[in-house]
C-alpha cells in the first residue's frame, strides 16, 4: 500500500510540475503581480513599485509546488518604463527560475486613460534531479539523467488603463519552456507551449465618500492543447486601509483573501486557498503571502 501511495504521489507531482511550469499567473494576488504576466506594467501610472509573493501549494503533500516571485518597475523619461521580474518555482524533482527585463512605452489616449505597450527579454533555468525518484519506485528515462538547461525567452503585452479600469493582453514567454512529465512510468522532459493571458478589472465606488470600493477582476489563461482557465477575484476596499475578498479559479480552487494597506504605499496580504476536488481533500490547503511597496 505504501508503494502505491508513493507511485500515486510521484504521478500527481509530475503532472503538477508540467502545469505549474506554464502558470506565471497562478498567484491568488495576481492584481498585485501583473508585471509577471505582462511587461507593459513596467512603470505603470508613473510609479516605482516593488512586490514579492510566496506561494506554498498543498501543505499536506511533500515536495508539492512552491513558488516565489519578485517584480520591480519604475518610470523613465520619454514615457518609457523599466522593470524586472523573477519567478522561482520547485515541484518534486523539478526546479525552474525565470528572469525577465521589461520595457514599456506609454501612449496618452485621453486625459485619464493611457495605453501601454511592453516587451521583455530574459531566460529560463531548468533543472531536473531524477535521483529524487528513487523513493517513489519510479524510474527516469535512461537517456535522460539529471539535466540542467538555460534557455533565452521573450514576450510582449499591451495594457489599457485609467483609475477606474484596466484591460491587459499578453504573452510573457513566447518560446517553449521545459518541464518534467510521467510517461508510462518513466520521468521524461517535455516542451510546454506558450501561455496567453487576458485580464481586466474595474473599481466601483459604493458610496459618495469613496471609502468603500469594490474591485472585481479576472485573469484568463490559454495554452494550446490545454484547458482554458480563468481566475475570478473580488475585493472590497474599506477606508483605503484594508481589503477583504475571495477568488475562484475554474481549475477547481477557491480562496479567501485579506490585505492591510499602510499610508497608500505598503500592502501586505494573505490568501488561504482550497481545492474543490473531493479527491484532493488530503492535500490540505495552499497559503500565499504578498508584499507590495510603492515609492
Amino acid at each position: 500500500m505504501k508503494k502505491i501511495q508513493y507511485i500515486l504521489a510521484s504521478t500527481l507531482l509530475l503532472i503538477c510540475s508540467s502545469v505549474f511550469a506554464q502558470q506565471e499567473g497562478s498567484f491568488a494576488f495576481y492584481p498585485y503581480q501583473m508585471s509577471l504576466v505582462n511587461p507593459a506594467y513596467a512603470g505603470v501610472d508613473g510609479q516605482t513599485t516593488i512586490a514579492t509573493s510566496v506561494r506554498n501549494q498543498w501543505s499536506g503533500v511533500a515536495d508539492a509546488p512552491k513558488t516565489q516571485a519578485l517584480s520591480f518597475g519604475m518610470p523613465l523619461v520619454n514615457n518609457l518604463g523599466l522593470g524586472v521580474a523573477v519567478v522561482n518555482s520547485s515541484t518534486f524533482i523539478e526546479k525552474q527560475t525565470a528572469v525577465n527585463i521589461d520595457l514599456s512605452y506609454k501612449v496618452k489616449m485621453t486625459e485619464t486613460t493611457d495605453l501601454y505597450f511592453g516587451v521583455n527579454g530574459g531566460a529560463n533555468a531548468f533543472n531536473v534531479n531524477t535521483s529524487g525518484l528513487e523513493m517513489y519506485n519510479m524510474e527516469a528515462d535512461p537517456a535522460l539523467g539529471s539535466i540542467h538547461t538555460f534557455k533565452p525567452n521573450f514576450g510582449a503585452g499591451a495594457l489599457l488603463k485609467n483609475e477606474k479600469f484596466y484591460v491587459s493582453l499578453s504573452a510573457p514567454q513566447l518560446l517553449s519552456i521545459e518541464s518534467a512529465k510521467n510517461d508510462n512510468g518513466y520521468a521524461t522532459v517535455e516542451d510546454n507551449k506558450p501561455s496567453f493571458y487576458l485580464g481586466g478589472g474595474y473599481n466601483f465606488n459604493l458610496n459618495p465618500e469613496g471609502t468603500l470600493i469594490l474591485k472585481p477582476s479576472l485573469l484568463a489563461r490559454y495554452v494550446t492543447d490545454a484547458p482554458f482557465t480563468t481566475a475570478f477575484s473580488a475585493q472590497l476596499q474599506i477606508h483605503n486601509m484594508f481589503e477583504v475578498g475571495a477568488l475562484y479559479r475554474t481549475d477547481n480552487a477557491y480562496a479567501a483573501m485579506a490585505n492591510f494597506i499602510l499610508k497608500n504605499k505598503f500592502t501586505i496580504g494573505y490568501a488561504y486557498e482550497i481545492s474543490t476536488v473531493p479527491t484532493m481533500a488530503s492535500v490540505k490547503n495552499t497559503n500565499e503571502i504578498v508584499l507590495q511597496y510603492k515609492f
